[in-house]
């Protein structure tokens, strides 16, 4: 039977000190085939993560069911303290292992990272940047893709319409762009005017591309707020992120968006010669650093419809896209191949 009253009954949590969490979903089964460098390419990922992050930032590493030797790695990283949460599951597919990351914290802003990213010096600080300069951003990923513009960015572009802050300008890291399309086995991804022009938004003297991809983003926390589903009948793929991901912060108002200059790598699963050479050149980041303030008012559910759902079917169609993209600055024929 119980005896005495239990001393933590009604009784508030004390405030966490950290504001940024970090997600990492982690499936490694086995250390064949496939997956026969991955264990290596985890590594790497997480090394230059211990390198580049502020001593504010929150580790959860979810193990989607790994093999042995990668769970004994996860384990004694957590009992070094270098990884503050480790939650082992069985294979449930990546978006239900991530949703066991976001829940159960309170935290301003959640990076979900593929296991396969190296992180460059100060990507937190040029995520910060973006974040404070455009008070609606709610999702930013340190990796600029040119080719991202026209996902789930329709309420960006109608809110910007007639704004001159938005134009195109000039890539700054065209190899950071091959090198990713080089991690997915699709050198041809990019178009020479991908290459060479990206959609911007500026304020405050803080540039930032339009749309972000998925495999590394940062996120505003309350854009999980009002998630309504909370399982996936996807492994990996499918329409998970973009039902679990984009489209609740898009529904709030929120924009999709990118730093200007590349601050992560995609690795793949296969460990070269060159990411061994990256993480040498990164230098250990430990300065202490205030948490950064968010400030967010949500869109209603008309406009959300009208800028999701009826906007986007209007702009995204190829003649008004054109006239778009040369309206921001395209001359016809760089309009005609984006």
């Amino acid at each position: 039977m119980r005896v005495g009253f239990n001393p933590n009954k009604d009784k508030e949590l004390l405030q966490s000190d950290f504001f940024h969490q970090i997600i990492i979903p982690v499936y490694i089964p086995h250390l064949e085939e496939y997956f026969k460098d991955s264990f290596n390419v985890l590594k790497l990922c997480l090394e230059s993560l211990f390198k580049t992050t502020h001593d504010k930032t929150y580790f959860t590493i979810v193990n989607n069911g790994s093999c042995k030797e990668v769970v004994d790695y996860l384990n004694v990283l957590h009992q070094q303290e270098k990884l503050h949460e480790i939650i082992h599951t069985t294979a449930i597919g990546k978006l239900n292992a991530i949703l066991k990351g976001v829940t159960g914290h309170s935290f301003s802003l959640v990076t979900i990272t593929d296991a396969d990213v190296l992180f460059l010096n100060h990507w937190q600080r040029a995520s910060y940047d973006v974040f404070e300069a455009f008070p609606k951003a709610g999702a930013v990923s340190p990796v600029p893709n040119s080719k991202m513009l026209r996902y789930y960015t329709s309420n960006l572009i109608w809110d910007t319409l007639f704004s001159k802050k938005v134009k195109f300008t000039s890539v700054l890291d065209k190899n950071s762009m091959l090198s990713f399309a080089k991690s997915v086995n699709n050198t041809s991804m990019f178009k020479e005017v991908h290459l060479s022009k990206n959609l911007t938004i500026t304020n405050n003297s803080v540039s930032a591309l339009i749309g972000a991809g998925h495999f590394v983003v940062t996120y505003n926390a309350k854009s999980f707020d009002k998630l309504n589903k909370r399982y996936s009948k996807y492994s990996l793929g499918g329409d998970s992120e973009q039902e679990f991901l984009d489209k609740p912060l898009t529904k709030l108002g929120m924009y999709r968006l990118s730093t200007e200059n590349n601050f992560a790598f995609h690795m793949g699963n296969n460990v070269e010669p060159w990411m061994e050479s990256k993480l040498a050149e990164i230098t250990v980041e430990k300065n202490k650093i205030s948490p950064i303030e968010i400030h967010f008012n949500k869109s209603s559910k008309l406009s959300a419809w009208f800028k999701i759902d009826f906007f986007s079917r209007i702009i995204f169609k190829k003649p008004i896209w054109n006239l778009y993209t040369r309206y921001r600055g395209l001359t016809k024929e760089e309009a005609n191949k984006y």
